[in-house]
């Protein structure tokens, strides 16, 4: 009943030309680890304004963020992964919806720190969005498994899957 309110899906096992999710993924990794690069940069030179270029990153960011957790949720559920992927899938997944947690909690001390001195950055802060970095790049790690190692959403892989070979 449902199937005639889609559009088909293509050889991508997609409603749509090609997977959003890595597009706006990108986005995110991009600005979390530039504000981290600003902040320590900042830090260092005790220039305040990479302090608030960083606080519009993670701004930006914690948006972004959801938007990519709910296009990777549903190409996720669109990608029929085989049994060899699943596990890369489902801690990326939950990795995914962790991150969107780290990083509103992030933004919003980050938003408590620039009300009280816009001019100062704790230690602690900056130890956090170290962590947050190495997440990141765990989880880029296991998105990159996902597209590169296990081809979900490739035509080879679709194909292999439509055809009962996966």
């Amino acid at each position: 009943m449902f199937e005639t309110l889609l559009p088909p899906l293509n050889e991508h096992n997609l409603p749509y030309p090609d997977t959003i999710h890595p597009i706006v993924v990108h986005f995110v990794i991009a600005m979390v680890l530039f504000a981290f690069l600003c902040d320590v940069i900042g830090y260092f030179t005790k220039d305040a304004r990479l302090y608030e270029v960083s606080w519009w990153n993670m701004f930006f960011a914690t948006i972004a963020i959801f938007i990519a957790v709910i296009f990777g949720q549903v190409e996720a559920g669109l990608s029929e992964p085989y049994s060899a992927a699943i596990p890369a899938l489902n801690l990326h997944t939950l990795l995914g919806w962790s991150l969107s947690g780290i990083v509103t909690a992030l933004t919003g001390w980050r938003y408590v720190i620039r009300t009280r001195d816009p001019k100062q950055l704790p230690i602690p802060y900056l130890g956090a969005g170290l962590v947050l970095t190495g997440l990141v790049l765990f989880q880029t790690y296991l998105g990159d498994l996902l597209v590169w190692v296990y081809g979900l959403h490739t035509v080879p892989v679709v194909e292999a899957t439509r055809g009962g070979i996966l």
